[in-house]
């Protein structure tokens, strides 16, 4: 029982992971929201300062994306692509993972590396051929997030939430979520001179802050959060001039393994346009799973396998 959950949970947060570049994340060091006059200047603060982030990368509506997330020796991936939000996310990126068990059951499929597309109610895989003659010859695998919440419980709720209320500037929502933010200095980021905030929160009070689940959903996530061994993360991020987030850093302890991800954003405002697979060429999720005789207790760890939970934030 205890495994099932742990790998329900870790399916979510590697899905979120993957599909935005960033996790539920959080800060340290207080601050009251309010620009303090210092020797005659106006030192405007962590909070002021990260609320014109939000509101310049949220009207940005378009960005591209790189990143890296390791969890523990299950997964290591890279992910890189454009994506758009507003109306829920949209985009494709190119996944490739590069170590760990995913990487081995990828590899037993055909490739490591593949498409991955994402629709406001659903993310679709590009599988090899190898893949696609295993499953009656189609490539691509359909993962509804109304069906991910069904599979992985409260966790699964949270991921469907995030998916259709997402930005890459989750981290930054967070943070001003947490309402303790504190400034880590400056530092130039790809050629882009940027200021570093940074702090560590709970992760399941951030959850219960920046989505829209009823209690009962809440307290399913935070039974299960805290099973996985997931209670805080730390966060990093990177805002450029322009008041537009750069890059993002996040760590957190599971039962698992260490999750480590890490983000860079660039060109805002970018053209991002994303075809839905063909329905000729696509099997559901839930579909796969009927015909491998899987149940919902085994359906984390088949989507696992097959490539669903880091194939994104």
């Amino acid at each position: 029982m205890r495994n099932t959950t742990v790998r329900r949970t870790t399916l979510a947060i590697a899905v979120v992971a993957a599909l935005t570049g960033v996790a539920a994340c959080g800060s340290s060091g207080s601050s009251d929201g309010k620009g303090k006059a210092t020797g005659g200047a106006l030192q405007v603060s962590p909070i002021a300062a990260l609320r014109t982030a939000e509101q310049s990368t949220d009207k940005a509506n378009s960005a591209k994306v790189e990143s890296t997330t390791t969890i523990g020796t299950v997964m290591a991936m890279t992910a890189k692509g454009s994506v758009r939000w507003g109306q829920g996310l949209n985009g494709t990126l190119t996944i490739d993972y590069t170590g760990g068990t995913m990487a081995e059951a990828m590899r037993k499929t055909g490739s490591t590396s593949m498409e991955a597309r994402y629709l406001p109610d659903a993310y679709y895989a590009h599988m090899s051929d190898t893949f696609a003659r295993q499953s009656g010859g189609k490539h691509w695998l359909r993962y509804g997030y109304d069906d991910l919440a069904k599979i992985a419980g409260g966790s699964g709720a949270f991921l469907k939430d995030q998916m259709q209320n997402s930005t890459p500037n989750q981290s930054v929502k967070l943070l001003l979520a947490s309402g303790d933010v504190k400034k880590a200095g400056e530092a130039t980021v790809r050629g882009e001179h940027t200021t570093h905030y940074a702090g560590t929160v709970s992760v399941a009070d951030l959850a219960a802050k920046t989505s829209h689940l009823p209690q009962s959903q809440l307290d399913q996530l935070k039974k299960q959060l805290a099973q996985a061994g997931v209670t805080t993360e730390t966060v990093d991020i990177w805002v450029n001039d322009q008041q537009l987030l750069v890059k993002s850093h996040s760590t957190a302890h599971m039962t698992m393994g260490d999750m480590d991800q890490t983000s860079y954003y660039s060109d805002y405002g970018v053209q991002v346009l994303v075809q839905k697979p063909a329905a000729s060429d696509t099997m559901d999720f839930a579909q796969l799973l009927k015909k491998l005789g899987g149940s919902p207790n085994t359906a984390v760890g088949s989507g696992s396998e097959v490539g669903g939970s880091g194939a994104s934030s």
